[in-house]
């Protein structure tokens, strides 16, 4: 079945260093898109026309271009065009977090507009500030609903790491290549328990992230 390649010399931790890879790439854009996202999305719900314009192509971009030509465009376009020195790994983090914040901003647009109007005139009647009215009364509901939500996008991110190997950055699936291209000789079938050790790999990064959400949704439901 090809899984003793796994146990080969030092294949099996040269995977969890490439997942290691992964999981840093991914939860850094995380990290950097849910702060982002936050500020975008408070931004596109003030319904300004011209906010509204650049956030809705900055949304169509990402909506529309796949990852992949994004990683290409930013590691082997942008960076050679304006002369910058970006390394794989800096740039897999802008094009993720470029990806993360858009989705974040919407799904926090998204969160806001379900907030009934009266409950900011209540507030604003009660005698609360503006600021006291969001921090005591918006963003508790807001947080309330987007946990899931920002849940299932980090397990999106973190899955989709798998294409930074296509601008050279040796994650887990670079590395599961790897091993199977030097042991293709001595054992044809090391393609299935390598990928299949990859496939387990992610589900164990993933899932705990996963059952959070289902749990935090039955939790507040």
């Amino acid at each position: 079945m090809g899984f003793e390649v796994l146990f080969m010399g030092s294949n099996f931790s040269r995977l969890l260093g490439g997942l290691g890879v992964a999981l840093w790439i991914s939860l850094l854009s995380v990290v950097i898109s849910i702060v982002l996202g936050i500020l975008l999305g408070m931004l596109m719900h003030t319904k300004n026309r011209v906010v509204a314009v650049i956030t809705g192509i900055y949304l169509e971009i990402v909506r529309v271009m796949p990852q992949m030509v994004l990683l290409f465009i930013v590691y082997f376009g942008f960076s050679k065009a304006m002369g910058l020195s970006l390394s794989a790994e800096a740039s897999a983090v802008i094009v993720f977090s470029f990806w993360g914040t858009a989705e974040m901003g919407d799904l926090v647009r998204g969160c806001l507009a379900g907030i009934q109007p009266i409950q900011y005139e209540s507030s604003l009647a009660l005698g609360m500030s503006r600021a006291a009215t969001y921090i005591y009364v918006i963003i508790p509901q807001i947080i309330r609903r987007l946990i899931p939500l920002a849940i299932n996008l980090i397990t999106r991110m973190i899955k989709t790491t798998s294409l930074v190997m296509m601008i050279g950055i040796v994650e887990v699936l670079k590395v599961g290549q790897q091993i199977i291209e030097a042991n293709r000789k001595t054992s044809p079938s090391a393609a299935f328990g390598v990928f299949a050790a990859v496939f387990v790999l992610y589900f164990l990064a993933c899932w705990p992230i996963s059952r959070l959400s289902k749990y935090l949704e039955k939790r507040w439901n």
